[in-house]
């Protein structure tokens, strides 16, 4: 039984947001909805359109035997400039500063709203690498990584301070979380994690020293790993040891007295 165009305008722009970043035949299609590849044709048009005029990215058509179509989804540097002062209007001025320097920010990486888009914001500069795996490091690096991860349509692997037996033998390293501390931890990595020669974007929630992210691509060496990058959410405005990363906001100033901190957008757009 043959769809009617609306419902496969419906049912296509479903599947290819279900779906990022894979390589669907237009025969899927033609098949599935009974119809003509040139009607196929057509209505790829359509959606790619309405993608772009949205901020919800592209399709891409690739040809040949092996060809199809491809959803990536990004944002383009205005909307991106917009959700990331979005972010900073978010956090400037609130209540967040925590003993230490630390900044709170369980709350936006624990809303699926903001994951969702802060995924999308990191994922929107990477879309045309070649991203094999994102790493980031347990814990609150987690749900940003997982976020990438889905945009990009790779896998994710999570360095932990302690393995789990289930994760069979692991690589370990010696890092400083901070580049002024001089106690000593250890990360660990199951050996079944990252495939020799894959290429790594790193995944952080906050930087401050730069010793973790340091850590993290030492990681990556051990497994003879190429590191495309770096990225974290928050950075704090003290000096860093890390030389590579990009920061999508930076700490401007801080506010003890008033526990208020004021946060400016970081080097991630320039990109």
């Amino acid at each position: 039984m043959k769809v009617r165009r609306s419902e496969r305008l419906v049912e296509m722009a479903i599947y290819f947001q279900q779906n990022p970043n894979i390589t669907t035949p237009l025969n899927y299609f033609s098949e599935k909805f009974q119809s003509a590849k040139s009607s196929i044709s057509e209505d790829l048009t359509i959606i790619k359109n309405s993608f772009e005029e949205n901020s919800m990215g592209s399709l891409v058509t690739y040809a040949g035997a092996r060809g199809g179509v491809q959803y990536k989804p990004y944002y383009e540097t205005q909307q991106l400039e917009k959700e990331i002062l979005a972010l900073q209007n978010e956090i400037n001025g609130s209540e967040r500063l925590l003993p230490g320097g630390y900044i709170y920010t369980s709350d936006l990486l624990s809303d699926p709203k903001w994951l969702k888009r802060i995924g999308k914001v990191i994922a929107s500069k990477y879309i045309t690498e070649e991203i094999d795996t994102i790493m980031t490091i347990a814990t609150k690096g987690v749900p940003i990584a997982q976020a990438v991860a889905y945009n990009l349509n790779v896998p994710f692997v999570i360095v932990r301070k302690s393995s789990k037996v289930t994760e069979g033998p692991t690589v370990s390293i010696n890092y400083l979380p901070r580049s002024s501390s001089e106690q000593v931890e250890k990360m660990e990595l199951s050996k079944r994690s990252l495939k020799e020669g894959s290429k790594i974007l790193i995944i952080d929630d906050f930087l401050r020293g730069g010793g973790t992210v340091t850590g993290l691509e030492r990681m990556a060496e051990e497994f003879n790993c190429e590191v495309v990058d770096s990225v974290v959410f928050l950075e704090h405005n003290s000096k860093v040891s890390v030389e590579h990363y990009h920061s999508l906001l930076r700490v401007k100033s801080v506010n003890e007295e008033e526990n208020t901190i004021e946060v400016e957008t970081g080097n991630f757009l320039s990109l």
